[in-house]
């Protein structure tokens, strides 16, 4: 049989998924002569699908099934065999990994459950599993799925039990529910969209959706990858596969678990910034180039723009309609989205005057108004998409009676060259159901709402920015790696989960950190005496490790401008927390003023290990939650990126007359952060550094207090 040669990811085991994919003969254990039985669904789509190759059922108590000779046992079946779908009792399962093995099976895809996903008696059936594939050289997709299909002309393999036959297509999708694959596979149908492979991996117990990424990462037949996600495997490994695939092809994914039932407690604002709320999964997918979406539904409006357009070289947008309220809602949709609505070239205006009649708009949005007909939508879409202004158009058509809607799909089919992308809402009445064939026929990307459209035209726009976006590089600073170590060992020694404030103070200069100066101090002459030392205005704090949050209990007072507020406000804080901790000590630091508050911290994610915040600080932090989080390890881009994110970002510039910060420093320090977490990553469980005030000299920014907790 003649294949179609793809070239497949360098590494081993991504070319081995070709017996899954690619196979030559296919067995189905446990075909079934029941209707309906899903067994018998298996063997009837891979036969009614075109399966190019050998089809072998084996069931011991049948010798036909839907008129093919069945077998008793794999070792029944004649000559090489490729893949075995499984579909026996789970208890019956490991017999038949062992059968597949003798055989020389290289593929198998197992569609049985009750392993995992039932309790602990089910996970060790699918540890035994995993054991036998790894022992044998082979590879699974399963337990617990619904199956998989490749479309190639070659090999046209519909190995589910589907009910909706899919398309010949460019997307690659991965469910790891076996439900919701009947349900995508449905909806790609009825939108029209093709689908190259499609796999639903179930409990992953050999096959990933990383072992996926690589086998698709250099296929040309899979031009965009489509992820239901409820759980990651291995994050790590899915960042490093995912940051280089999306290079070449834009990822969309639906992350299960956006909103846990409750957030975990946290002591430090850090923990309670990311605890409870889904920003590791966020942030890993940004960093690695990938889409999130919240819906299936969203997922496909980007999905139809992705696979079947080109990328913009920028956000300027045009529309072309012939309604005024779609062009609105359409143009209000794209800027909401981020996107700029492009100034029409005056040249590019005139052109469009002399093919308009006077009552249409030469602006943008471009209205023909409804009496536009095929031969106006390809003069117009024609001259728009020549500006060099104009970096992707939507071509909104709503039908009058009298218009031909196939002629003016076709004028829009056919301004869709892939120089630019071109997107269309469609709502025809006469030919509409040709015109709208003619449109998918010639992969251009068909919306019935304008919101829609405007989705898929920034789903574009933002893959470009991701795809395109540096790297960056770690930065490594002279640090005294071995003192942070002993401050370390300090707090172990005596058994404390948090580091002293002398501790913290030892831990962040050993890593170059700005400390304000501090005395510390056990009676109100002593903080006196240390405030003339260090010069008015002071701030007078409570240092105590029982005490989490000193400002919610009242244990700071700042600007501080003298002897008499000085000493009143340590008897007033002794007053008030003194019976419940009789030895208070306090420290008293210089009043910074003039500067911004803002908040640098590590939390750590079961999952996804350590996660660093950025954001506005101060007593507020937890209120605002105007934070950016990443996953460490820190770039010097994903610094400046995360710096950037914060919606606060342009107090930090400067506004109404403020000075600006001073942004190199808080770069600075957020690698520095980034290495410090690095070098004692077994150590640091949560960490704040709150608040950091940065003015506009470095020389007069400081981390005025900080909280580190230990694992």
């Amino acid at each position: 049989m003649r294949r179609r040669r793809t070239r497949q990811g360098g590494d081993s085991s991504a070319r081995a998924l070709d017996a899954i994919f690619r196979p030559r003969s296919v067995a189905v254990v446990g075909a079934s002569r029941r209707q309906h039985a899903i067994g018998a669904e298996i063997l009837r789509n891979l036969v009614a699908f075109g399966f190019q190759g050998a089809v072998y059922p084996v069931n011991p108590r049948a010798s036909v099934v839907q008129s093919i000779r069945c077998h008793r046992n794999l070792a029944e079946v004649p000559g090489r065999l490729d893949l075995a779908i499984v579909v026996v009792p789970s208890r019956q399962v490991s017999r038949v990994l062992g059968q597949c093995a003798r055989k020389g099976v290289r593929g198998v895809v197992t569609i049985t459950a009750g392993f995992r996903e039932i309790g602990p008696q089910g996970a060790r059936l699918e540890r035994r599993l995993a054991a036998r594939l790894a022992r044998h050289g082979m590879r699974m997709v399963g337990p617990n799925c619904m199956g998989v299909i490749n479309t190639e002309e070659a090999v046209q393999l519909n190995a589910t039990f589907a009910s909706s036959v899919p398309a010949r297509g460019n997307i690659g999708f991965v469910s790891q529910s076996g439900a919701l694959g009947e349900a995508i596979l449905a909806e790609a149908a009825q939108r029209g969209l093709g689908v190259a492979m499609f796999v639903s991996v179930g409990n992953k117990a050999d096959v990933s959706g990383n072992d996926l990424l690589e086998y698709w990462e250099h296929n040309d037949d899979v031009q965009a990858i489509l992820m239901y996600l409820e759980s990651f495997g291995n994050p790590r490994r899915f960042t490093q596969i995912a940051r280089r695939v999306t290079r070449r092809k834009p990822i969309i994914t639906v992350k299960g678990g956006r909103t846990p039932a409750g957030a975990r407690a946290a002591s430090s604002h850090t923990g309670a910034l990311v605890g409870g709320v889904d920003v590791a999964t966020d942030s890993l997918l940004e960093q690695c180039g990938v889409l999130r979406v919240s819906t299936m539904s969203e997922m496909f409006v980007q999905a139809a723009a992705l696979a079947q357009q080109p990328v913009p070289r920028g956000d300027r947008f045009a529309i072309v309609t012939n309604a005024g309220g779609p062009g609105i809602l359409c143009t209000d949709a794209c800027v909401a989205l981020g996107l700029r609505p492009a100034e029409l070239r005056p040249a590019t205006r005139r052109s469009l005057a002399r093919v308009l009649p006077p009552e249409a708009s030469t602006a943008n949005p471009v209205d023909m108004i409804a009496s536009a007909d095929a031969a106006a939508y390809r003069a117009v879409l024609e001259r728009v998409k020549r500006d060099d202004g104009v970096d992707g158009l939507i071509a909104i058509f709503v039908s009058p009676i009298m218009t031909d809607a196939y002629e003016v799909a076709r004028a829009i089919a056919d301004a869709a060259d892939r120089t630019k992308p071109v997107l269309s809402v469609f709502m025809g009445k006469r030919r509409s159901a040709e015109g709208i064939e003619e449109l998918r026929r010639r992969r251009v990307p068909l919306y019935q709402f304008p919101e829609e459209a405007a989705s898929g035209l920034s789903a574009l726009v933002r893959y470009r920015q991701l795809r395109d976006a540096p790297a960056g590089r770690e930065r490594r600073f002279t640090v005294r790696r071995s003192a942070a170590r002993v401050a370390v060992a300090s707090a172990r020694r005596a058994r404390r989960a948090w580091l002293s404030p002398d501790e913290c103070r030892r831990l962040l200069v050993a890593y170059g950190f700005p400390l304000a100066p501090r005395r510390e101090v056990s009676s109100a002459a002593e903080a006196i005496s240390a405030a003339q030392e260090l010069g008015y205005p002071v701030v007078l704090k409570v240092v105590s490790s029982k005490i989490l949050h000193k400002s919610d209990v009242g244990g700071v007072r700042l600007d501080l401008r003298n002897a008499d507020e000085l000493g009143r406000s340590y008897r007033e804080i002794v007053a008030r927390l003194g019976r419940a901790e009789p030895r208070l000590r306090f420290e008293v630091q210089p009043m910074i003023s003039g500067g911004h508050e803002v908040i640098l911290g590590m939390a750590r994610d079961v999952q996804f290990g350590p996660l660093l915040l950025f954001g506005l600080g101060g007593i507020h932090a937890e209120t605002l939650r105007d934070v950016a989080v990443r996953l460490h390890p820190l770039t010097d881009v994903g610094a400046r990126s995360m710096i950037e994110r914060v919606r606060g970002y342009p107090l930090l510039l400067g506004a109404r007359g403020e000075r600006a910060a001073c942004l190199p420093l808080i770069e600075e320090c957020l690698l520095r952060l980034s290495q410090l977490v690095g070098d004692l990553a077994d150590d640091l469980a949560e960490l704040d550094l709150n608040p950091l005030i940065v003015t506009d000299r470095r020389a007069r920014s400081f981390v005025v207090d900080a909280r580190i907790a230990l694992r």
